[in-house]
């Protein structure tokens, strides 16, 4: 039902709101507006874990990448990050990654961070502008994890697992986040899939390449990025739609360029307050 999705997207709004305060059952109760017992039912059958596991995947997942960027105490990022005690983080943050968030820090690697899907709802809304702006990217390495027929993110998902982003947020990039990215003909394997998930590192990237990634080796390039407007979590799947029909129905003909398909076209994470975004390779009609 509507109400129900709605009451799990208020419960997931007051988490991401008050994430390092205390966060009740009660309090969830009131933003879902039902009873504390029926509260939790919902979240945990539409989330598919209780809150408290929500909660506390989230908040290791946002210390981890603390003690990647930042120089700081254990227990100050510990207690910042909502935990009541250093001994019962750093043991929270051994189960989930598999090493002590000491050693972590000292030599940060990809990490599995854990990713807050939205629930998903049928309201719909009108039919928003799409802005588009030339910007270029320098040659630069994408470390990518490939699958197996996949065209979009959900066969991807299917295929390699939607964990695969949390550990992609948890690489520092050229953009600061990880990107989806459909593949040109001439990076694509035999039996592998067309749309993979990665992040973009510069050209003399050195480091840390996860087990069965690969990186690939990207020129300069210049892209179209279209941008959508700002939308609600409930409606991403529209939001999307109008973005690639926009690009569908555009001729860069019209400001002197052609499409590049020698370069892979990447897609944004979809974020409501910011639009959804897809980046489109272009060249010279010449080139």
């Amino acid at each position: 039902m509507q109400k129900h999705a709605e009451a799990v997207q208020r419960m997931q709004a007051h988490i991401a709101e008050h994430l390092f305060e205390k966060i009740t059952l009660a309090d969830l109760a009131r933003a879902s507006r039902f009873s504390p017992w029926y509260a939790h039912r919902l979240f945990s059958q539409r989330v598919g874990r209780t809150p408290a596991d929500y909660i506390r995947r989230l908040r290791l997942s946002k210390s981890a990448l603390r003690l990647r960027d930042e120089p700081g105490k254990i227990a100050d990022i510990a207690f910042e990050m909502g935990f009541e005690s250093v001994d019962g983080y750093q043991r929270a943050f051994a189960r989930a990654f598999g090493c002590n968030p000491r050693t972590y820090a000292m030599s940060p690697v990809p990490l599995y961070l854990f990713t807050p899907y939205p629930v998903p709802s049928t309201v719909e809304r009108s039919v928003s502008t799409v802005y588009i702006q030339l910007i270029e990217k320098p040659a630069r390495k994408a470390l990518i994890k490939r699958g197996v027929n996949a065209t979009e993110y959900f066969a991807y998902c299917e295929e390699v697992g939607c964990d695969v982003w949390g550990l992609l947020t948890s690489m520092k990039s050229l953009d600061g986040e990880p990107a989806g990215l459909w593949l040109p003909p001439a990076h694509i394997r035999p039996s592998t899939s067309a749309y993979v998930q990665g992040v973009e590192v510069p050209a003399d990237y050195d480091g840390a390449v996860p087990e069965d990634f690969d990186a690939l080796a990207l020129p300069a390039a210049k892209y179209l990025m279209f941008k959508g407007e700002p939308f609600t979590e409930e409606a991403y799947a529209q939001a999307i739609t109008e973005v690639q029909a926009a690009i569908a129905n555009y001729d860069p003909a019209v400001v002197g360029l052609a499409w590049d398909n020698a370069n892979p076209r990447m897609q944004l994470e979809p974020i409501g307050t910011r639009g959804y975004i897809e980046l489109v390779p272009v060249k010279s009609p010449t080139e």
